[in-house]
C-alpha cells in the first residue's frame, strides 16, 4: 500500500507541480473549448491523454524507446502551441465539431508528453523487475490530477460565461492566446538546434 501511495502521489505531483506547468497549459487548451455539461467527453479526453502518456512511459521504462531529451523538451510546448492555435482559428465553431481533433491531440500529444517524463520515471523504477504496477499507480495519480485541473477549467469557464456574460468564443480566444504566449516562450527557451 505504501508503494501505491508513493507512485500515486508522484503522478499527482507530476501534473499539479506549478514549476512544471506545461502539463497544466496543455490541459487548459485541450479542454477550454468544452462546456461543463460536456464533462463526460472531457473525461474521455483526459483518459486518452493518460493512456498516451503511459504508453511512452512504459516503452521507455522497459528500454524499448529512447528519444533525445532536448527534442522532447521542445516538442512538448509545440503540442501546446498547436492545440492553442487550432482553438484560436476555430473559436467561433461549437466544441462538437472539434471533439475528434481534440481526441487525436489527446492521444498523440500524450505520447510526446509521456516521453518528457520517461527518463525520470525510468530512474524511479530503476532495475525493478515489476515496472507495470508502479506505472499503473503513477498513471492513476496523473489521471486524478488531470481531472482536478479540467474540472477547475470547466467551472471557471461556466462561471465566466454564466455570471459575467463572457461569450464562449471570447473565453476560448483569450485563454488559448495566453497559453500560446507561454508556449512560444517555452519553445524559445528549449530550442535544441
Amino acid at each position: 500500500m505504501d508503494e501505491f501511495i508513493l507512485y500515486f502521489k508522484m503522478g499527482l505531483n507530476h501534473v499539479l507541480d506549478l514549476t512544471a506547468y506545461d502539463h497544466i497549459l496543455f490541459l487548459i487548451v485541450l479542454t477550454v473549448v468544452f462546456s461543463f455539461n460536456q464533462w463526460k467527453k472531457v473525461l474521455w479526453l483526459v483518459t486518452l491523454f493518460t493512456i498516451g502518456h503511459s504508453v511512452t512511459l512504459a516503452l521507455s521504462a522497459y528500454g524499448v524507446l529512447k528519444v533525445r531529451t532536448d527534442l522532447i523538451e521542445f516538442l512538448i510546448p509545440l503540442t501546446i502551441f498547436i492545440t492553442g492555435v487550432v482553438n484560436v482559428f476555430t473559436a467561433k465553431k461549437s466544441s462538437s465539431g472539434k471533439e475528434s481533433i481534440n481526441l487525436i491531440f489527446a492521444i498523440l500529444f500524450g505520447l510526446i508528453h509521456g516521453l518528457g517524463f520517461s527518463n525520470y520515471f525510468k530512474m524511479m523504477v530503476g532495475r525493478e523487475e515489476d515496472k507495470l504496477f508502479p506505472l499503473l499507480e503513477f498513471a492513476l495519480g496523473i489521471e486524478a490530477a488531470q481531472i482536478i485541473i479540467v474540472l477547475g477549467i470547466l467551472i471557471i469557464g461556466t462561471l465566466l460565461q454564466s455570471f459575467f456574460s463572457v461569450s464562449k468564443r471570447d473565453w476560448i480566444l483569450v485563454t488559448s492566446s495566453v497559453v500560446i504566449g507561454f508556449a512560444v516562450q517555452m519553445m524559445i527557451d528549449r530550442v535544441f538546434w
